[in-house]
């Protein structure tokens, strides 16, 4: 039997009331918390923006935005641009905790571009449901989405039981080799659907190897 547990590892919280769009020909998100929060600042949707990944980009468009996804990661994302070379100056709006140096390298390579950190990501600690998961004798199969949360995973659970473990990424499976889980996979893609059929997998190989135990 398989029983649900939700426990979030990130509380996102804007941190600002307005956008600086300033000279901006276009805009950059690389998160759908980015969008979210965007949206809530700006009630104008006429500059093009340029998004990483399928959530991100349909998120953007339901917002009203022409939006563009440029590839699945911030590197291809900045490869992508670089190719496209759209209008500058860009305006890159980001969470406090975000990766790749977007606006910097862009800029270093000849594409004017800017950030504002529009949102805070803190990190959160399990649920007592999830606690008393990790703590117990069940199969528990845990998605971990960025490497920040997957670092949290591993600090909060170096003793947890039975670990099967889907990772949207390289960087994000690194900080939970430690944890020495029964299986890590790698989602195909780094996105919501891959990492979906990613922790299906997980549910099918854990059951079958546990001969139907519970899993969480």
């Amino acid at each position: 039997m398989l029983t649900p547990i939700y426990s979030p590892l990130l509380d996102i919280r804007p941190v600002v009331e307005a956008v600086d769009v300033g000279d901006a020909k276009g805009l950059i998100f690389t998160s759908s918390n980015g969008v979210a929060t965007a949206a809530r600042c700006l009630g104008a949707r006429d500059l093009p923006c340029f998004c990483v990944g399928q959530a991100t980009t349909a998120a953007a468009a339901r917002q009203g935005w022409a939006a563009t996804m440029v590839g699945e990661s911030a590197e291809a994302l900045i490869a992508g641009l670089l190719k496209l070379r759209p209008q500058g100056p860009l305006l890159h709006l980001r969470g406090e905790s975000g990766v790749g140096n977007v606006a910097q390298t862009l800029t270093r390579l000849g594409l004017t571009t800017r950030e504002q950190v529009v949102y805070r990501q803190d990190l959160l600690p399990f649920t007592d449901q999830a606690l008393a998961a990790l703590g117990g004798p069940d199969t528990v199969i845990a998605p971990l989405f960025s490497p920040r949360t997957a670092r949290q995973f591993a600090d909060l659970a170096p003793n947890a039981g039975v670990l099967w473990l889907a990772a949207m990424s390289e960087a994000v499976k690194n900080p939970l080799i430690s944890l020495g889980a029964n299986a890590i996979t790698v989602a195909k893609r780094p996105d919501s659907d891959a990492m979906a059929k990613a922790v299906e997998m997980l549910v099918k190989q854990a059951l079958r190897v546990e001969g139907g135990s519970d899993a969480h």
